[in-house]
């Protein structure tokens, strides 16, 4: 594959984001330790003395003559590569601004030395505009306060038994937690290099952190005659409240300590309280920061799942795990092909083609009640559950789900005998409940926060529920809706005219995306392997149906497609459409950068422009043997 110029933002293949089918993979922790990503430049040790330690002082004379070439080159490296970043970085920034993100750290995380630097780049990422609850893990710190005062932690399933010392134990861990990342928070950017840009008191105003009984929660009572004394499930996030504080420029923090009706303190799950404010918030992102890699059955990183994989993955192991049967029970028996949302619109129109040949939208999720689903080449109608805060799900039979948020923990979760898989079930729950991206993170990789959210591949693990949703490969059954999408651009002169008997010959080139039994949106994908290039075409979206990125996910995924298959290279004619794809990468090139074969088809008259783009090694682990099947 092609490669470019070596940058941050370019994953190394030890963090391919690998996708493994439920069949044949296992959520396993690492026997010997994550894989430590390249640390770049700086780790690499240039001048060592006779000891082979650094030299932390003054050169000798053969490192001045060195540092006078090869440090220059390294600083012009090291500043090229500052200047990549940043670049490559501008859409992320502009994608995760005003996004809010509910963010858990595990128990095991927040009394380690790796909280620092998670607190650190949370209040880096605040700085450029995401707004962020933090819900940390407290179990740890928990049963450390029970034993060293003389009981046992106990645990039934999922829950704690929370007896009075348990309690105490809890109030006492969830005050110094909160205390301790609110002190971490508080001194906000080091001042040190920025002076000489000059004063602004600005720069004296720390981050602004925030707690409160944003809560509420019941007592779980007495369940198969076990009584949980002071253990509490949510009832209701405040989400007005909570709302009105981001919008003060503060992170929240969410304590897993809520509140009854009657003012009794209660003990909640903490996966509970994050899952639960991420679907009543309806967050952009949940992410779970963990304290390891989950890796397959090789050892290599697991860095993508779709909903349905996920899902499936869980269901296949429900007889083996309490929190997979759970699971099983607050979702359904009936598994899952495609999920909806319920999310409304939140993207940015970034502009607006009046050919109607692609729409340029970004966009945040899909509205509607019923999603198609797919199982090998037909499609069914599916009801997409419907969250509401203090309520639960409807499932569209006439009955709601009291789940509120989905707790794991207990001794399958402690003893860690089916892996990551509890995490993995809490992260499905949620995207079936609208929220379309978890990312579980091993926190003890420095710098994980922004590896995951500022490269294109990320360095750990998620689940997405509406990537692609829909889009497969086109069957002959689909030629006379994809006729329909094309024939006005064709009369428009916007797209190259196409008889019926060449459309048919090229149907198994076309991708469409489906919405509920109809054909939305169309795409072609012309591979050249002796050239290792593309040709890009028909990209088509119905008039009902602009202003949802459909066109943009259509060329994603002809860009995936396109790296599976070998392409280094996409190319595409175009008279009345190159600012749009100009925006997406490609460059204006010669008619010579055309391969031969397709050169002698042009037709000149036309007078096309012609624009290339190099495609970077794809290493989302995205398989097109799963959901694009035709």
């Amino acid at each position: 594959m092609a490669t470019s110029p070596p940058s941050p933002c370019i994953p190394l293949p030890n963090h391919t984001r690998l996708q493994i089918s439920p069949q044949n993979y296992i959520l396993r922790r690492p026997g010997n330790g994550p894989v430590r990503p390249f640390r770049g430049l700086r780790s690499i040790n240039l001048f060592k003395g006779n000891s082979g330690e650094k030299n932390p002082g003054r050169c000798n004379a053969w490192e001045e003559r060195v540092s006078g070439g090869a440090a220059e080159a390294i600083n012009a490296v090291k500043d090229d590569q500052f200047v990549h970043f940043f670049r490559e970085a501008w859409p992320y920034f502009q994608a995760h601004r005003g996004s809010t993100f509910v963010v858990l750290i595990s128990a095991e995380l927040v009394d380690s030395p790796y909280l620092d630097t998670i607190l650190m780049d949370i209040s880096l990422l605040h700085g450029l505009g995401i707004k962020f609850v933090i819900v940390p893990g407290t179990h740890v710190e928990i049963d450390k306060l029970v034993s060293e005062r003389g009981s046992e932690p106990k645990y039934v399933g999922r829950y704690r038994i929370t007896d009075s010392d348990s309690l105490k134990a809890a109030m006492d861990a969830a005050g110094r937690i909160r205390i301790m990342i609110e002190a971490k928070l508080s001194p906000g950017p080091s001042l040190c290099n920025i002076r000489r840009h000059g004063d602004n008191r600005r720069w004296h105003d720390g981050v602004g952190v925030v707690g409160g009984n944003f809560l509420a929660a019941k007592r779980r009572g007495v369940v198969e005659g076990i009584d949980y004394g002071s253990t509490g499930e949510v009832k209701k996030i405040d989400v007005a409240r909570i709302r009105e504080r981001l919008d003060q420029d503060s992170i929240v923090i969410l304590s897993n300590l809520g509140y009854s009706s009657s003012g009794e303190v209660l003990n909640c799950n903490t996966y509970e309280v994050a899952t639960a404010c991420a679907l009543a918030l309806g967050a952009e992102k949940l992410i779970c920061i963990i304290d390891g890699p989950i890796l397959d059955e090789h050892g290599r990183l697991i860095q993508f799942l779709t909903l349905q994989d996920a899902d499936l993955l869980i269901r296949n192991r429900a007889k083996q795990s309490e929190i997979a049967a759970n699971y099983v029970e607050a979702v359904g028996q009936e598994d899952l092909t495609c999920v909806g949302h319920n999310n409304d619109f939140n993207g940015m129109v970034l502009q607006q083609n009046r050919t109607g040949l692609i729409d340029t939208h970004d966009h945040n999720g899909f509205t509607g009640t019923t999603v198609p689903s797919q199982k090998g080449n037909s499609f069914s109608h599916r009801y997409s559950p419907t969250f509401q805060n203090g309520v639960g799900f409807d499932h569209g039979n006439g009955l709601w789900s009291s789940e509120q948020g989905f707790a794991i923990g207990g001794q399958e979760r402690l003893s860690r005998l089916n892996g990551y898989l509890s995490e993995l079930a809490a992260a499905a729950f949620v995207c079936r409940g609208g929220v379309q991206r978890v990312h579980l993170l091993d926190g003890t990789i420095a710098g994980v926060l922004l590896k995951e959210l500022f490269q294109r591949d990320g360095v750990g693990t998620m689940v997405a529920s509406d990537l692609y949703e829909g889009t497969r490969m086109a069957k002959v059954t689909d030629f006379s809706t994809i006729r329909q999408l094309l024939q006005p651009l064709e009369e428009s002169g916007t797209l190259v005219r196409r008889t019926d008997e060449e459309l048919l010959e090229a149907l198994d080139s076309f991708i469409v995306v489906e919405r509920e039994g109809h054909i939305i949106a169309c795409a072609a994908l012309f591979p050249f392997y002796d050239e290792k290039c593309g040709e890009v075409a028909a990209i088509a979206v119905s008039p009902d149906c602009r202003g949802q990125g459909q066109g943009d996910k259509l060329l994603d995924y002809i860009e995936k497609k396109a790296s599976s298959l070998g392409l280094q290279m996409l190319f595409l004619l175009t008279t009345r459409t190159a600012d749009w794809f100009v925006r997406r990468g490609f460059s204006e090139c010669s008619i010579e950068s055309i391969p031969a074969e397709r050169r002698k088809k042009i037709n000149l008259s036309r007078r096309s422009k012609y624009y290339m783009k190099r495609l970077l090694p794809d290493m989302s682990g995205f398989r097109f043997d799963s959901i694009f099947a035709s």
